[in-house]
This record gives C-alpha cells, structure tokens and sequence, in this order.
C-alpha cells in the first residue's frame, strides 16, 4: 500500500462550501466505481476553512498516468471534474489546469 497527500482551496464563500461538501455525501456512483477501479483503495477529504486536503491509499500497482487517461477517457469523470471546479481554486503555486496537489510528506512518527 502506498500513502498520497494532496492539497487544494475551495472558493471561500460559505455557501459553495457547503454545495461542495454536500455533494461529496452523494458522490456519483460512476465516481467512486472510477476511483475503486483505478487501484485507490481508500480516500479521505479533509477541510479547514477553505484549505482542503485528501489522502489516498493506494495498490502498489497504483499508476497516475493510468488514473489520468482513464479519467479523461470517462464522460462522466469529466462531468463530475467540472462541476467541482465550480468549487474549487488552484493553490497559488499551481501550474496552469492543476487541481489537487501532491504534497511530501516531511515527517512520519514509527511504531
């Protein structure tokens, strides 16, 4: 198992927030199929204010590459991606188009 963290902004204004909030307690069944198939074993949003962060838990055979053209290859990826974007605003140092940034990870506690 591999571990992912990512971070990315919503539009502050409460009342996108809290669309986007409700619409990850309905997620599109065709969505969560997409993320299952892709070897995501596990996934978890996290907010505080408007700052947003998920961790992923992976296969090792997890591939982004494969992720990325199987989600520009399904319509409704696609469909569910631009709806989000309604919500969500690129972290200052993204680079043009970027979403969900990965972040390293500086620090781990061993058992």
């Amino acid at each position: 198992m591999n571990r992912h963290c990512f971070a990315l902004d919503l539009i502050d204004d409460p009342t996108l927030i809290k669309e986007y909030e409700d619409w990850h307690q309905n997620v599109w069944p065709e969505i969560i199929k997409s993320i299952q198939d892709s070897g995501i074993t596990d996934m978890q949003i996290y907010r505080f204010g408007n700052r947003l962060f998920m961790i992923m838990d992976t296969t090792d055979d997890f591939s982004f590459e494969r992720k990325a053209l199987s989600d520009a290859a399904n319509p409704k990826v696609q469909d569910w991606e631009k709806l989000m974007w309604k919500y969500q605003q690129p972290l200052p140092w993204a680079e043009h188009g970027e979403k969900w940034l990965l972040m390293k990870k500086i620090f781990q506690l061993k058992r």
